[in-house]
Order: C-alpha cells, then structure tokens, then sequence
C-alpha cells in the first residue's frame, strides 16, 4: 500500500470516548421475499459492457487470465447492469452469462472495485467451466453511487443482498457469493442474516476487526479519531484517499465476527481460503473462522500473499472446486 499522510479534522464538541459495543444486530428475517414484493433490487437499466476505463486514457485491455477461454467453452456474454439497494443507490455491475442459470456473486474488498484483478481472474475461470458471474461495485464504490465509508460492513451486506435478490427474480440459480478481503468479511456477516445463499466463500477476511486499523490508517490514530471526530486519508501526493469518521470506526469497532461466524446455519456450506505468507491480514484469522463456524472448509495455500499475487491458478481453482462439488 503506498505511503499515507494523516491530517486531522475539525474537532467536534465534547467526543465520547471509544467503548466497545453491542454485539450482533438481530437476525432479519431469512424468507425471500415474491418479486412484486420486493423494493430494492429492482433492476434499473442494462446496457452491454464496454472495456474497463484507463484514468490515463484509452481503454484498458482485460489482464490475460480473463481473456482466455477453454477451446470448448465459447464467451460469457456481458451486460451492464444498475440494481437500486434499500436507500435506493444504483449499485453498478457486470453479468457474465455463460447461457447457464447457475450463476456465482463476487464481492470485492476495501478501496477496490469490480475491476479487481483477482475479481477479473475469479471471473475468468467460472464463466470458462460454464457458470455465469456477477461482479459488482458496493455503494460508495467504483461506479456505484452512495458515500464511501471506512466501516460500512452491515451497508455492503446489505447491498449483497439487493443482488441476490434482484438475481433470483431472474430466474438465476446463486450457487455462491464469494468476498475477498473486507468483501470476505461481508459474506460472512451475510450468511449470519440471510439463509438464501447454500454457499459462502470468503478469501483472506480479517476476523478482529479491532486489529489492522493503525496499520492502515496510522499509529495513534484511534486515539485522533476519538478526539477530533475523523481523519482525512491522503496519499503520498497529498490527494484525499478517503475520511475515517468516528462513526464508521466505532462501526468496524462493534462489528463481532465471533458472533456471525457461530450463528450461521450449518446447512449453508462454507469454505475460508488463505493465504500463509499473508502481511495484510494474518492466516490466524482463517483458523479462526473455522472453530466456529459450523459447515467449514480451510484452504491455506502456502507462500500466498493478501492478494494472491503469484498464486492466481491455485485461489482459481480451489473456489471453483468448492463451487461445483457435490451440493452446488
């Protein structure tokens, strides 16, 4: 991650402390709900897909991996599609319909998009063993509208939820939803609410959220936030990456991993990939999703990065695996 500048904000008056917190928010009802009855995930408009946009202009080509097709497998075809979640925000993503109805949802995880390349390369190796993708930008996110926001875990389960919604009025069959990273944290959470998905996967999720915080956003800076009411976030060139408001801290802060991962249903089947030479988050997280999580599978793959750099083939495969064996 390159180098940030942290400038403190305006102070505001009298902040409380930071306090640890209720746990969990209840379980929402698990009943899908009959199309006509549903508001978000209303399809807006589609439109064909164009080639991912270079901020240096042009167009950029897709990386090799997600070009690449089976002799046999002929191309997904793609299509824009604009979903409206709950607060009523267009969520922006891409359908790859391979011609099958079994389709998988890809998350994507913190300051990232649905133009990830392990999304592109996830992408890639589903649609060539024929199953359909939708990858898309959580609000805040990529194309998507609504205000970025550090914490955000419960919006962006939610909006996971508008799609799946939205996908199942099209008749398609959701064999998974798959998160990398903070995306990874958001299924996990999805599978504590929702029972409308049989399986889960989640890549490289942090499972204390209160650890990883001053890494990313400074030393000391929990202890800021608390007194002068947010942070700006800047890169190395003094650009505005994002704000860390207390809101959103005291959100990741109060969001307990331990109690989602213990009340997701064991009938939904649940796989935890990792990597072993992970910095960003360490591999002892993924051993601890699965003590508690009751239908669960580990995949540590050795000398994987947080991203999976130099091991795209052997992440690709493992979630495919996962995703076509018996149950799917």
């Amino acid at each position: 991650m390159p180098p940030v500048t942290v400038l403190l904000g305006a102070i505001t008056p009298s902040p409380s402390p930071l306090i640890p917190s209720p746990s969990l928010r209840p379980r929402e009802s698990r009943t899908l709900l009959p199309a006509a009855a549903v508001g978000a995930g209303a399809l807006l408009c589609s439109a064909p897909a164009t080639p991912i946009p270079d901020p240096r202009g042009g167009r950029k080509p897709l990386p090799a991996m997600a070009q690449t097709h089976d002799a046999f497998t002929p191309p997904a075809s793609e299509e824009r599609v604009e979903i409206a979640n709950k607060h009523a925000e267009r969520l922006v993503g891409l359908l790859h319909d391979t011609g099958s109805n079994k389709i998988v949802v890809l998350c994507h995880g913190f300051i990232a998009t649905k133009n990830d390349s392990l999304i592109l390369d996830l992408t890639a190796a589903l649609t060539k063993n024929g199953i359909s993708v939708f990858r898309f930008d959580f609000s805040g996110n990529g194309e998507s509208e609504g205000q970025f926001e550090y914490g955000n875990y419960w919006k962006e389960a939610d909006d996971l939820h508008s799609v799946v919604l939205y996908l199942y009025q099209k008749s398609y069959d959701i064999a998974a939803v798959v998160g990398h990273s903070k995306g990874g944290d958001v299924v996990v959470l999805y599978a504590s609410i929702y029972d409308d998905v049989r399986k889960i996967v989640n890549l490289s999720g942090r499972f204390d959220l209160k650890k990883g915080i001053e890494e990313r956003i400074g030393e000391g800076s929990i202890d800021r936030i608390n007194k002068e009411g947010y942070l700006d976030i800047k890169d190395k060139y003094e650009n505005l990456n994002y704000r860390v408001t207390k809101e959103s801290l005291m959100e990741r802060l109060n969001t307990d991993m331990r109690a989602a991962s213990i009340s997701i249903s064991k009938e939904c089947r649940f796989l935890t990939v990792h990597g072993s030479a992970d910095k960003t988050i360490p591999v002892e997280d993924a051993y601890e999703f699965a003590k508690l999580i009751p239908n669960h599978k580990l995949h540590v793959i050795e000398g994987a990065n947080h991203n999976y750099t130099a091991h795209r083939k052997e992440v690709a495969e493992a979630v495919v695996s996962f995703i076509t064996s018996d149950g799917a």
